[in-house]
């Protein structure tokens, strides 16, 4: 058995955003967001689902998903595979401009209703800490008093969700496992939930159709060539680094050793028995500079 790659748009919207999604989103969404609650959701809506077969043109290494929660919450699950500058702002962003667009300008701030982001990304975020999940509010930044939980980040770190098939605890470890592993899977465990079963047999490559698979092909393609020019940028500016502070090091070993020779010349003109303002002009050493030499 081969499996597509759920970090990619057609396997990830396949899988959470289509109109056969619903109950794999739940299950998700419950051992994700909601693992501690007591509150757990029962019902959503897939905000434009999903269910064009190829891809529209390759322009971004991002796919999001939108869901209407049973409670009026909004959820956007974003899958990112590359880092990027401004990605932090981009996700707080999105989710403050699903937060203000549900009023119209008669309507009541009252009405307004929590907007999640949900972010799974394929690199490390915070190195801070090894969770592998990091979640984000308004607090009051000495004594944490919270003060809305009406907008709330929660990030997932792929790299840092390193658990094998036989360590899988719960549903939660059982979706990160899958999202992380599903591209190099050969079979479908037994220990799986069943909802999870069912979305790896969504992603069986058996069941797709030439064109399906061709375009995951060609996604994961674009995806590899992001990632090596990422690499390529990143080693560039490395060498440049290099390079400039080795042509940096030389300048400063010259001016040093102009000004070493300069002190010589002073010092060689003291012993000799010149004036201060004498040594002064020859070295263009500051009066103080030469008393001090002295």
């Amino acid at each position: 058995m081969q499996f597509l790659d759920v970090k990619t748009d057609y396997a990830f919207k396949k899988v959470f955003g289509s109109v056969e999604s619903k109950d794999k989103l739940i299950s998700f969404l419950n051992a994700i967001v909601y693992e501690d609650c007591i509150y757990k959701i029962k019902d959503l809506t897939i905000v434009d689902p999903y269910n064009i077969p190829m891809l529209k043109g390759m322009k971004d290494t991002y796919v999001d998903v939108k869901a209407l929660l049973d409670n009026d919450t909004t959820v956007i699950i974003e899958m990112q595979v590359l880092n990027h500058s401004g990605f932090e702002k981009r996700v707080l962003y999105n989710a403050a401009k699903n937060y203000s667009i549900q009023l119209n300008k008669s309507e009541d701030y009252h009405l307004l209703n929590p907007v999640i982001a949900l972010t799974i990304v394929d690199f490390t975020m915070f190195e801070e800490n090894n969770n592998v999940i990091n979640r984000f509010k308004l607090l009051e930044k000495n004594s944490f008093i919270n003060y809305s939980d009406d907008i709330e980040l929660i990030f997932v770190e792929l790299p840092k969700f390193n658990k094998t098939e036989d360590e899988l605890q719960d549903i939660k470890d059982q979706w990160l496992y899958f999202i992380k592993n599903a591209g190099s899977l050969e079979y479908i465990p037994q220990n799986l939930d069943t909802t999870i079963k069912k979305a790896l047999d969504i992603v069986n490559e058996a069941n797709l159709s030439k064109e399906e698979l061709e375009a995951q092909h060609k996604r994961k393609e674009f995806i590899s060539i992001q990632k090596l020019a990422l690499m390529k940028a990143t080693q560039d500016g490395i060498d440049l680094g290099i390079e400039k502070g080795i042509e940096k090091g030389i300048e400063q070993g010259i001016e040093q050793g102009i000004e070493k020779g300069i002190l010589k010349v002073a010092q060689n003109a003291i012993a000799q028995g010149l004036d201060n303002q004498t040594i002064a002009k020859i070295t263009n050493l500051d009066i103080e500079t030469i008393q001090k030499l002295r």
